[in-house]
C-alpha cells in the first residue's frame, strides 16, 4: 500500500526534465532552400522543354494532325509530371542534405522530413511565383510606355478589340478619305463597358447602332442586327476565355497538390537514406 502511494504521489507532481530543449531548430533551412532551388530551376527547364515541344507539335495549316485540344491535354498531363519530376528532385535533396538528428524518435524524425520536403515545395513556389510576377509586371510596364502607333491612333481601336470594332463598320461602300477613327473609339469603348455589364443597356445598344448606320450606310434593322451579333460574339469570345482559364487553374492546383506530396515523400527518402548512411 505504501508503495502504490508512492506512486499516485509521485504522478500526482509536475514531471520536471533533466535535459534542456535544444537550441538548434528543428529545422534546417541550407538543406531546405537548396532544395527549393533545385525545383524551381528543374521545372524552368522542365517547362522551357515543355513549351518548345507543344510549338513543335502545332501547325499553322489547318489539316494538321496536332489539334489545339491534344496539345492542351498534353500540356496538362506535361504540367504534372513537371511537378512530380521537379518536386521529388528537391524534396530528395533536402532530406539527404539535412543535419542528423541525434536522440530522436523515429516518428518524430519522419514528421521532420516530411516538412523539410513541404517547405522545399513552399518556398519554390514562392520563388517561382515572385519571378514570374516580376516578370509580367516587366512586361506590363513596357507595354504602357509603348507609344500608340499610327495605325491604332487612325483606326481608333486603341480602347476596344480591333477585331469586333472591324467587324461593327465593315462595308463594301467604302468612302474616299474615311477617317473614322472617333466613331471607332467611341464603338470600343461602349463594347468594353458592355462586357462589364450582364447585357448592354438599350441606351448603349441603341447609340451605337446610330454609329454603325450612319458610319456604313446600312438600314437601321440591318444595323441593330450586327450589333447585336458582335456584342453576342465578343461576349461568347470572352466566356469562353474566362472558362479555359478556370479549367488551367483547377488542373494547376492539381499538379501543385500532387508536388506537395511528392516533395514531402521524397524527402521522407532522402532523409531515411542519410540515417542509414554509416561512416
Amino acid at each position: 500500500m505504501a508503495s502504490v502511494a508512492a506512486v499516485r504521489q509521485d504522478y500526482s507532481q509536475p514531471v520536471v526534465s533533466n535535459s534542456n530543449e535544444a537550441r538548434a531548430s528543428a529545422v534546417t533551412w541550407g538543406a531546405v532552400f537548396a532544395g527549393a532551388f533545385a525545383t524551381g530551376a528543374l521545372s524552368l527547364i522542365l517547362m522551357a522543354l515543355g513549351t518548345g515541344i507543344g510549338l513543335s507539335a502545332l501547325s499553322p495549316w489547318p489539316n494538321a494532325d496536332a489539334s489545339i485540344s491534344r496539345v492542351g491535354y498534353g500540356a496538362i498531363v506535361w504540367l504534372i509530371l513537371v511537378q512530380i519530376a521537379a518536386s521529388a528532385v528537391g524534396g530528395y535533396m533536402a532530406g539527404r542534405l539535412r543535419t542528423k538528428w541525434v536522440a530522436v524518435h523515429t516518428h518524430e524524425v519522419y514528421f521532420r522530413d516530411t516538412a523539410h520536403g513541404f517547405l522545399v515545395w513552399s518556398v519554390s513556389l514562392v520563388i517561382t511565383s515572385l519571378f514570374f510576377a516580376s516578370f509580367a509586371t516587366s512586361i506590363a510596364a513596357a507595354d504602357r510606355a509603348r507609344p500608340v502607333s499610327s495605325a491604332e491612333a487612325q483606326s481608333g481601336t486603341a480602347t476596344g478589340n480591333p477585331y469586333f470594332v472591324d467587324m461593327l463598320f465593315r462595308t463594301d461602300n467604302s468612302k474616299v478619305d474615311r477617317n473614322d477613327a472617333p466613331v471607332r473609339s467611341e464603338a470600343g469603348l461602349i463594347l468594353a463597358n458592355a462586357l462589364r455589364q450582364p447585357d448592354i443597356s438599350t441606351s448603349d445598344k441603341n447609340y451605337l447602332t446610330h454609329l454603325v448606320a450612319t458610319d456604313t450606310g446600312l438600314p437601321q434593322a440591318e444595323a441593330e442586327r450586327r450589333v447585336a451579333e458582335t456584342v453576342a460574339a465578343e461576349r461568347q469570345v470572352a466566356d469562353d476565355v474566362r472558362k479555359a482559364v478556370a479549367h488551367s487553374l483547377y488542373w494547376l492546383f492539381v499538379a501543385l497538390l500532387i508536388g506537395a506530396f511528392t516533395a514531402s515523400w521524397a524527402a521522407t527518402i532522402g532523409g531515411r537514406l542519410r540515417d542509414q548512411m554509416s561512416v
